[in-house]
């Protein structure tokens, strides 16, 4: 069966005729639409689309109207793209994430295709407001933070360097919940995104696939076989991703479970029809919600239903797509899967798609066949691992027994994998029966489990970690016995961000006056922004960039103004903290650097993030922001000094506004804690200046642009083993420290919560005796760090050169070049950059 993206959607088979007949739609203009032609789509859409006159029409409507005739624009690219991918047979990748945060689409596709003015004036003409249409676009927020957002950082370079690339996800009917503050309380709420319909979606219901769950394993002499099974439909969403100015459309697939027809129906034959309809929902809740937590494992037998859902549905996807390779073809060409590593590279986001190793090892055994050695060796080069986090509790471990019951088969291969691996082990280090233990795909114990970070690196041929410190913790701790088994298979990638949305499209202003300095190649060779160097001293730039920033500035304190009733002063240092509230990223310290400025009565503004709805210590840390900041910001004696604000219901297109107007960025993560980071980047290349550890990225940004350039402070990753080896004790800081032990006891008291005095005793008890990642240890050189912060703020003009220097050293952070090194030292392709190819193809069928 062949994509209708990749087959015939783009042409049709004659029902008279054997033969496949390409049928060609007229050539793409190479030129920007006119005006008056964008105003004839729009009503089109606005008439034939949405059945509508301007009568009746809501600002809805308009958005929706909009949004088809930019996708209009998407189709034949779309269709082409694929189409050569066919006539070309690359090496496909795919990318498989139980996340992708893919924020808004229309502006970041009117960017892409070079469309933006010609919207903009189009929909002017109008009588409309290009950003209030825009404004309107739900988020796709398909993921809860970093891992989520970098797959669709991913996707953007992907298509940008011309990679035959696919994205391959859960079209989830709720994403990231939609989070309230009341009372000070995180409350969570559905975030129904998919309400109004989704413009950017095709569906493909004549290309489900079958997923199958629970029954029992037969082993027969034809072979082994999963019988007696549950069926659920996996039904393709197709989304296009553009890449920027080169006619490239990838496609990222996301798959929605429905349940078949007869789904209970053979069960109630003498009962109640009406029961078994509904019970379809069992079937169908598996792409409901989002798991809401990237940071903590919860092992619920829905999210192991995901992960496999996903994965047999892709499985299944990629070996049409391989057995038929050529365009328009539904009839296998290849059966041999000697090849298929050659033509097949399978990207493991974390270990949420680790299911992939198995199923593959099944689908190559029981189905096609293979040779269990030679299906090992096609799996093993297929396939690659990309570790996100070195914390524990993140870890996937799924019960046994869970398995035995919805995945029998797998649990088998799993069993017969782990012994082979042991095997091996045990020859190389005969009679170390704890290695032997350590690097079991099985843990032993009350109740066994499966570790899907081992599977996944026995399964793999690439593992990599997310940053230089990072990927040195994975070999040297995380995986160091099977960095000492196999160091080839080890390798690093720090992440990136597209500087497609995080500077061209969010930043507009700052992307000018660059693009006036240097040309406008940095938008696609961002190590181009070196070339600011030149103007650091430059007294017309510097003023410039300091011009900018204080619009970005202005703008988003209107916007504060308008959604939150807060009145900041936008000349005062906009000092912003927006992660996942969790322990180790400290806002607890950003919280006590707050009450010790209020003592002081000094002025800042910090900001925060989201906390996962099951997570207590994550919700009290949000109560104390805002308790905090209730007090500080009805202080009459402050008054405009001091500003502490919880910025509600975090996501993509709230990052597109705080990012630009902010002037600190704060990283504070305990060192070895953060993977990456890719929040700090975005800031550096938006012209913030950066207070934070020594972890994850921000290693390599001191390395870009100087320590000196940086507020670099607290405990290094050997601080931290060291202070472990003599062991943490909060107190000795609490006594030695007056303005630490003020703030604590500020907090213990009810200072900060006067109706419930006892209310963060639990935040405090932590901090004093379980806090694991020592906020304690490095509060005084935060603090005094802080201090040079303000210092340096005084001196715009000075402030301004590092920011300068920042941001012409930020090349490094794009996700192009993270791509290109995956492309090359992972997948085995070299990426195309895309224009030429597509486009000749573009020529071909004009012709």
């Amino acid at each position: 069966m062949g994509d209708p993206v990749e087959g015939c959607a783009f042409g049709f088979q004659s029902p008279l005729e054997d033969h496949h007949e390409l049928h060609y739609f007229p050539p793409i203009p190479c030129q920007a639409p006119t005006n008056s032609s964008s105003f004839l789509h729009f009503n089109r859409h606005l008439h034939f689309t949405l059945v509508k006159d301007r009568n009746v029409a809501t600002p809805r409507d308009y958005y929706f109207a909009l949004a088809h005739t930019v996708r209009d624009h998407l189709v034949g690219r779309w269709i082409r793209t694929q189409q050569h991918y066919y006539e070309r047979d690359p090496k496909r990748i795919y990318y498989l994430s139980l996340e992708f945060y893919m924020g808004r689409t229309l502006q970041n596709t009117m960017v892409n295709l070079g469309l933006q003015n010609a919207c903009d004036e189009a929909i002017y003409q109008l009588g409309l407001d290009l950003e209030e249409l825009e404004e309107i676009e739900e988020d796709a927020g398909l993921g809860n933070g970093g891992l989520g957002r970098l797959a669709a950082c991913f996707l953007d370079s992907m298509a940008t360097l011309g990679l035959a690339a696919y994205g391959y996800g859960i079209r989830y009917e709720f994403g990231i919940f939609n989070q309230k503050i009341v009372d000070g309380w995180q409350v969570e709420e559905a975030d129904d995104w998919l309400r109004y319909g989704n413009p950017w979606e095709k569906a493909r219901p004549e290309y489900m696939l079958p997923v199958h769950f629970y029954g029992r394993v037969e082993h027969t002499p034809e072979g082994v076989k999963w019988i007696d099974t549950q069926v659920v439909l996996a039904m393709p969403y197709d989304t296009p991703v553009p890449g920027y100015k080169n006619n490239t459309v990838n496609t990222m697939r996301l798959w929605s479970a429905k349940a078949p027809n007869d789904f209970n129906l053979q069960e109630f034959n003498m009962g109640d029809y009406i029961e078994a309809v509904l019970d379809r929902n069992l079937a169908e809740n598996i792409s409901r919600v989002l798991y809401p937590n990237d940071n903590f494992f919860e092992g619920k037998e829905l999210r192991l239903k995901q992960e496999y859902f996903v994965v047999a549905a892709t499985l299944q996807d990629i070996i049409r797509r391989f057995k038929s390779s050529k365009f328009g073809c539904r009839d296998p060409v290849r059966t041999c899967f000697e090849t298929f590593p050659d033509k097949v590279a399978i990207q493991l986001n974390d270990t949420h798609p680790a299911l992939s190793i198995p199923e593959l090892m099944r689908i190559l055994v029981d189905v096609e066949k293979v040779d269990w050695d030679k299906a090992w060796e096609i799996t093993k080069r297929t396939c690659a691992y990309t570790n996100h986090t070195v914390l524990p509790e993140a870890l996937e471990r799924w019960p046994v027994s869970m398995f035995e019951k919805l995945l029998p088969r797998h649990l088998e291969i799993i069993y017969a994998l782990n012994q082979m691996h042991l095997d091996r082990v045990a020859a190389l280090y005969p009679g170390d029966i704890n290695r032997l233990r350590r690097m079991s795909v099985i843990e032993e114990g009350d109740c066994k489990r499966i570790n899907m970070a081992h599977l996944c690196v026995i399964g793999s041929h690439a593992v990599n970690g997310v940053a230089r410190i990072h990927s040195d913790i994975v070999k040297n701790s995380v995986f160091k016995d099977f960095y000492e088994l196999e160091p080839e298979k080890f390798q690093n990638k720090t992440n990136g961000i597209t500087p497609r949305r995080w500077l061209l499209l969010c930043n507009p202003g700052l992307a000018d006056i660059i693009a006036e300095k240097i040309g406008e190649d940095f938008i696609t060779d961002l190590s181009q922004l070196k070339k600011l160097l030149e103007f650091i001293d430059n007294e017309t730039f510097i003023r410039d960039v300091a011009k900018v920033k204080q619009e970005n500035k202005l703008k988003f304190a209107a916007y504060l103004e308008e959604q939150y009733k807060v009145k900041i002063n936008p000349m005062s240092m906009f000092d912003v903290q927006v992660k996942r509230i969790h322990e180790y990223k400290r806002q607890l310290l950003n919280c006590l650097h707050a009450i010790t400025l209020y003592n002081r009565k000094s002025p800042s503004l910090p900001l925060t993030g989201l906390a996962a709805p099951g997570y207590h210590m994550a919700k009290m840390i949000i109560k104390l922001i805002t308790s905090i900041g209730e007090v500080i910001n009805n202080d009459p004696y402050v008054g405009d000094k001091l500003k502490v604000i919880f910025l509600e219901n975090y996501r993509v297109s709230l990052a597109e506004k705080v990012i630009p107007a902010a002037d600190l960025s704060q990283q504070i993560s305990t060192a070895g804690t953060e993977a990456s980071g890719t929040g700090n980047m975005k800031f550096m290349v938006n012209g913030a200046l950066t207070i934070g550890t020594m972890d994850g990225a921000n290693v390599e940004m001191a390395e870009e642009a100087g320590e000196e350039n940086l507020f670099i402070f607290g405990m290094r990753v050997e601080d931290v083993e060291a202070l472990d080896q003599k062991g943490y004790n909060a107190r000795e800081y609490y006594e030695r420290l007056p303005e630490l032990r003020q703030a604590i006891d500020q907090i213990t008291s009810g200072f900060f919560s006067p109706r419930d005095p006892g209310c963060f005793k639990d935040v405090v008890n932590m901090l004093m005796y379980h806090d694991r990642f020592k906020v304690f240890a490095d509060y005084e050189a935060y603090i005094k760090c802080q201090g040079q912060v303000d210092q340096l703020f005084m001196d715009p003009r000075e402030w301004t050169r590092k920011v300068i220097r920042n941001i012409a050293c930020s090349g490094k952070f794009s996700s192009d070049r993270t791509i290109t090194e995956y492309a090359r030292e992972i997948w085995g392709v070299e990426p195309s950059f895309g224009r030429r190819a597509v486009t000749e193809t573009l020529c071909r069928s004009c012709q």
